[in-house]
């Protein structure tokens, strides 16, 4: 994998935006694995279609891409809000590459992926809608909660120009596809277990160490009246789907 952009490819360009966009899409055409099967090049789509930049000729996998001169912070700018939604709800929407570059010598930091099944409608934040003044007046984009994406919905393929073990990246990426079968609701639970298990920063860890997240959880789902019930529910699952194991009575590992 080569971590230099080709830039002779922004000669033709003034803007700064569209040599960064020009480069970028390049290098992910010629340097990118298809995550999910592995395949070795991902194609293009056609300009300005609304599913995403690139997917996988061979298992039809779709991927959109962010480039930043930044790391990945906690939130990402993206498009129109009612668009990202109705692709949610339609399982639409695509897997997300987000690329971080230097702009010294045009070289790749960091590349990783946000799998489509890491997103809920509870992390698409509306902005407000732009002035009468501006141009789209009206017009209603959104923000990406990453800070909300427990840490295995982030994939590194690059990190800090290292370049990861492919078939660690594709193991890691199936182990969590079972999320794509999980309906809205359930699935807002889990990731939220997983951010809760995240929090702790520890391997193994207890029941009790989860529930001082009661509070937090009672926060997001007010109608319900036993979070530590729905708690145990979805270690059940995530144990099931060999995410963590039970170590003994009221302990768990992360696997």
């Amino acid at each position: 994998m080569e971590l230099f952009f080709n830039t002779s490819l922004a000669e033709a360009y003034h803007s700064k935006l569209q040599k960064i966009r020009v480069m970028s899409e390049d290098w992910v055409n010629n340097n990118v694995y298809c995550v999910r099967c592995g395949h070795n090049k991902l194609a293009r789509f056609e300009n300005n279609k609304p599913v995403g930049d690139f997917y996988c000729a061979n298992c039809k996998e779709e991927f959109e891409l962010k480039s930043k001169k930044s790391k990945l912070g906690r939130k990402i700018v993206d498009g129109a809000y009612e668009t990202m939604i109705q692709k949610i709800e339609k399982g639409d929407i695509p897997n997300f590459f987000y690329l971080n570059y230097d702009l010294n010598d045009y070289s790749v930091n960091n590349l990783l992926i946000i799998p489509k099944h890491y997103f809920t409608k509870n992390i698409i934040i509306k902005r407000p809608p732009l002035s009468r003044t501006a141009r789209r007046a009206g017009w209603v984009g959104c923000n990406i909660d990453v800070s909300s994406i427990p840490t295995s919905g982030k994939l590194y393929l690059i990190y800090n120009k290292q370049i990861i073990d492919k078939n660690m990246v594709i193991s890691n990426f199936k182990k969590m596809l079972f999320l794509r079968n999980q309906k809205e609701d359930l699935k807002g639970w889990l990731l939220d277990i997983m951010k809760c298990i995240d929090l702790l920063n520890k391997k193994t860890f207890t029941l009790n160490e989860i529930y001082t997240f009661e509070n937090f959880l009672k926060l997001k789902y007010p109608k319900n009246n036993n979070i530590k019930a729905k708690i145990r529910q979805q270690l059940q699952i995530l144990r099931d789907y060999s995410y963590l194991s039970f170590t003994q009575r009221g302990e768990y590992t992360l696997l």
